[in-house]
């Protein structure tokens, strides 16, 4: 548990300006591009990805890019954030993704991510869950 002043611009009462230390959720979008790769192979990938990370709620993908969005436990922000940078290298392997680098990362709290959504700025709800091309 966290000790001591709140942090300048932290939040009170709402999920994100909690400082208790427990567990919370986090909507991530990474993005990830590179050489081309054969779409059919990018495809079978990110299922594998999906199926290794069941958090995984949508994939979109190209044959030089791909965006995958998720939710991630996590104490912090920080904490997802790392999680979140490591999950494309530790995966690679496992699920043959192609040597693509991370190339943009967006972590938001469930409250901003509603509070997005509710205001017609967050992905779309018709948006389906799953892996599916640009």
């Amino acid at each position: 548990m966290r000790s001591g002043p709140a942090q300048p611009g932290a939040r009170r009462g709402g999920e994100e300006g909690r400082s208790d230390g427990a567990s919370r959720l986090w909507h991530v979008t990474l993005s990830v591009s590179g050489a081309e790769a054969p779409l059919r192979d990018v495809r079978r990938a990110l299922e594998r990805l999906a199926h290794d990370h069941p958090f995984l709620l949508a994939g979109r993908y190209a044959n030089d890019h791909a965006e995958i969005r998720y939710w991630e436990e996590a104490r912090d922000l920080h904490d997802a954030a790392a999680v979140a940078l490591r999950l494309w290298g530790e995966h690679r392997a496992s699920a043959k993704l192609p040597p693509w680098e991370i190339v943009g990362l967006e972590v938001i709290g469930r409250e901003t991510y509603h509070q997005r959504v509710a205001e017609g700025y967050g992905p779309h709800p018709a948006i389906p869950v799953g892996v599916h091309p640009f």
